[in-house]
């Protein structure tokens, strides 16, 4: 009988495990207890009862299925020296039962209570600790939906353990290292969630927005509650307490709570951690240990010797020391190829940043080294796509940019304020002020004269572009604006919200015409049909809506992506609408039929932002991959890719002639491309 809760106990367990002692009683799913393995010499183990106290209902067959699912997650990932083995799963007396790996240590909490705090390089510690971890089993297609201190162990540091260590090769059990326990909540990343109504999986304060309210899980959502259990350790609250009282709003301003400041460095990672829009979050374990080894010396790592997953080796931003050499030599045997555009060569080089071997063919699986560019000069040429200049004066993501219809001015965002920028001289014109919050979209009228912005604040502005004055503010949403688009002849404004509804204007009168509601999550990309009867947006629940704007009711409905679609544009014709979505997937749709043509398939991660060339011939992605994707409209086929870029291209959009592409990233850039004809 079991002195905590009363259970009858068997003296062996299938014969084998013997119960000593209760860790936990998780009162509506099951008891966990500390056991020892009588066929290994008595090896401790952990045993987890399920035992849940209702009968017949919902819960019951959920909690059965979150069981099997544990001790299948650790039967697919146990291999890792960071994750309990399973060693047994069975049913007996009516009860099921899970035997796992037990863990010597104590977790995170328990060692906060005792800590009070933890320090900023204690914190990069636990962030090297835990990003290879999930790197592991987001590849393997899990997500863990659970993480929190209670979650992670720091094994006991002992001699024997220490010694021991040494002696492993495929399951390494190195003292004070951390493990990631409890997969009860983890999911296939293939698999649909189905969550009951008025249930969610996860805790809150640790669990992103797109977890508690919609029940959908990414890769970014295990990201966003490692960043919660960082701020709970290294501040000693609790964001479940600000959770209950403040909702997510905590996150945009975590830093209040710090007893004292941290590494700017640091303060960038929690910051991408701890994005409340999954869209703005680090995608990927790879993109934050990418941003940690940038911050973090090679020689300040501590990790095991025997640890198997490996931290890849910081990347040196410098270039080679053969590089101006053979610069020279790029512009010689470019001037040869290019005779007369002296000019075009001079200004590529001395702006841009980035060589011109970073711009690959379809046909290459790696950036193009630069001895290779060297002795193969004619191949640049031939693509007619040439980074002519890089514009390095934010200090933040670049979300959103726009080019003037007269292509000598590009618009940028910039926390709350908007960036001018001449095409020309890459040199700043003005900065706009007027949003109180952080800008998300930006769009210029049909004839340049107007700049609209979309904001945090829940507004739209107006502004005269050519002399930057505010003309005007629209508001209405309830929610921070995402989408913008003008009307071809310029009359109508539409912009969505992340009050899943969008609004339309008539921008003469400054009348609202519609409020569309149909979408059940966030409205992130609005466009004008050409002929103007009709509006296309796409949203975080999958979905791409066409709009009869004469009636404000959609006429269909688009569906076929399987994660979020943040962007859409159409043709000039008004034929062929192109979608991107977090799925890794553009889609060609035809606009008559609602049919769909063809499924582009080449970004390696979430597609962020497409475009159409004017003369509908030619379709740019960008995405978290890095990199800008041009591929051929009518058939589908990709053409080249663009990798300049160092973080997550967010924003592209071609002039009105057709000869210059921008693109905007997360790597605090513009980049002004050109196409030679």
């Amino acid at each position: 009988m079991c002195q905590s809760c009363t259970t009858p106990l068997v003296q062996l367990l299938r014969d084998r495990f013997s119960v000593t002692g209760v860790l936990s009683d998780e009162g509506g799913f099951g008891r966990t207890y500390v056991a020892e393995d009588v066929d290994k010499l008595n090896e401790r183990c952990v045993i987890k009862q399920l035992a849940p106290k209702f009968q017949g209902d919902w819960a019951q067959q959920k909690a059965m299925e979150l069981f099997q699912k544990e001790a299948q997650r650790l039967q697919q990932l146990g291999e890792h020296p960071r994750i309990p083995t399973l060693h047994a799963y069975f049913e007996q007396d009516n009860y099921l039962y899970l035997v796992q790996q037990f863990i010597d240590g104590q977790n995170l909490l328990k060692e906060l209570q005792q800590k009070k705090a933890y320090s900023s390089n204690e914190i990069q510690e636990i962030l090297r600790d835990l990003l290879p971890i999930l790197k592991f089993i987001h590849e393997c297609n899990v997500i863990h939906r659970d993480i929190k201190p209670q979650n992670i162990i720091r094994r006991r540091v002992n001699k024997a353990s220490s010694a021991k260590s040494s002696y492993f090769s495929s399951k390494s059990e190195a003292s004070g290292d951390l493990v990631l326990i409890d997969f009860g909540s983890s999911k296939q990343l293939t698999a649909k969630v189905q969550v009951k109504p008025g249930t969610t999986i996860g805790s809150h304060g640790y669990s992103p927005i797109e977890q508690i309210r919609d029940g959908t899980a990414y890769p970014a959502s295990d990201l966003f509650s490692l960043g919660a259990t960082c701020f709970h350790l290294l501040t000693g609250v609790s964001p479940f307490e600000l959770w209950t009282e403040n909702g997510y709003s905590w996150v945009e301003d975590w830093q209040q709570y710090l007893r004292s400041p941290v590494s700017g460095e640091l303060a960038h990672v929690l910051n991408k951690l701890l994005k409340k829009d999954i869209y703005q979050r680090y995608q990927s374990a790879d993109e934050a240990i990418a941003d940690l080894n940038q911050q973090i010396p090679q020689t300040s790592r501590l990790s095991s010797v025997t640890e198997n997953v490996v931290i890849p080796p910081t990347q040196q931003p410098s270039l080679p020391k053969y590089y101006p050499k053979l610069r020279i030599l790029l512009l010689v045997s470019s001037a040869l190829l290019l005779l007369g555009s002296g000019e075009f060569w001079y200004r590529q080089f001395h702006h841009s940043q980035i060589p011109v071997s970073f711009i690959q063919s379809q046909s290459d699986n790696a950036p193009v080294d630069k001895q290779t560019i060297q002795s193969q000069p004619s191949k640049i040429s031939l693509q007619k796509f040439f980074l002519t200049n890089t514009l390095k004066a934010h200090s933040n993501s670049m979300l959103s940019l726009a080019i003037s219809s007269d292509s000598k001015t590009i618009v940028s965002n910039s926390d709350n304020t908007i960036k001018l920028w001449s095409v020309a001289t890459g040199q700043e014109i003005s900065t706009l002020n007027g949003h109180t919050d952080r800008v998300n979209v930006l769009a210029i009228s049909p004839d340049g004269a107007t700049l609209v912005s979309g904001s945090d604040d829940k507004t739209v502005k107006l502004w005269n572009l050519a002399t930057g004055q505010e003309i005007g503010s629209l508001e209405g949403h309830s929610n921070s604006v995402h989408a913008l688009a003008f009307s071809r002849d310029g009359a109508m404004l539409a912009d969505g919200s992340d009050d899943n509804t969008i609004k339309v204007w008539n921008l003469t009168t400054g009348r609202l015409l519609y409020t569309l509601a149909g979408h059940s999550s966030w409205v992130r990309s609005v466009i004008f049909s050409p002929n103007s009867k009709t509006l296309i947006s796409s949203s975080f629940d999958r979905t791409i809506k066409v709009w009869n704007l004469a009636t404000g009711r959609p006429i269909f409905t688009l569906t076929g992506h399987s994660k979020p679609v943040p962007t859409v544009a159409i043709s000039p014709n008004g034929k062929i609408l192109a979608s991107g979505s977090f799925d890794r997937t553009i889609k060609l749709w035809n606009m008559d039929t609602g049919q769909q043509i063809h499924t582009l398939v080449g970004h390696s991660n979430a597609v962020a932002t497409v475009a159409i060339s004017p003369d509908g011939k030619t379709l740019a992605s960008g995405g978290f991959d890095k990199t800008i994707k041009l591929w051929n409209l009518a058939t589908g086929q990709q053409i080249r890719t663009l990798t300049a870029n160092s973080d997550a291209v967010q924003s592209i959009a071609f002039s009105q002639d057709g000869t210059t592409l921008v693109s905007g990233s997360e790597d605090n850039t513009i980049k002004i491309w050109r196409i030679a004809r």
